[in-house]
C-alpha cells in the first residue's frame, strides 16, 4: 500500500473511533492484533481489543481525538493527539496528549497500535 493509503486509513479508524464504532474499527485489526497504551497495557488479539475498547467508551462516552501531524514509513503511520472526555466514574473532564503509532500488514490490516501518552 502507498503511504497515502495508509495514512487515509488511519484516519478512517479515528473518525470511527470519534463515532465509536467498535464494529467497524474491530474489522481493520488483523487476527493476532497487538494494542499497547502506557496508560493501560497491553491488549492481544481482536477480542482482547474489544473488551478493552468497549470498557474505555463506557468510561468515557463521550471521548474525541483531535489529530495532527500524520507521517508514515515502512508500513507505519504515527501522528499526535490530543483527547478530550468526561471521565462518568469521577465526572471530570479530562484531556491528554500524546502519540499513536499503527503497524499495517502488507494488505492494509492493523497489526499494531501503540499509544504513548504525555
Amino acid at each position: 500500500m502507498t503511504d497515502i493509503e495508509l495514512i487515509e486509513l488511519t484516519k478512517a479508524y479515528v473518525a470511527l473511533s470519534n463515532a465509536h464504532r467498535i464494529d467497524l474499527i474491530m474489522q481493520m485489526f488483523a487476527a493476532g492484533a497487538r494494542y499497547t497504551t502506557t496508560t493501560g497495557g497491553v491488549f492481544r488479539g481482536r477480542a482482547a481489543i474489544a473488551d478493552m475498547t468497549q470498557g474505555y467508551f463506557r468510561r468515557y462516552p463521550n471521548a474525541h481525538l483531535h489529530t495532527s501531524n500524520y507521517q508514515c514509513a515502512d508500513n507505519s503511520v504515527s501522528f499526535d493527539f490530543t483527547m478530550k472526555a468526561n471521565d462518568v466514574d469521577s465526572g471530570e473532564e479530562i484531556e491528554h496528549s500524546g502519540n499513536e503509532q499503527f503497524e499495517f500488514t502488507a494488505d492494509g490490516s492493523i497489526k499494531k497500535i501503540t499509544v504513548e501518552t504525555s
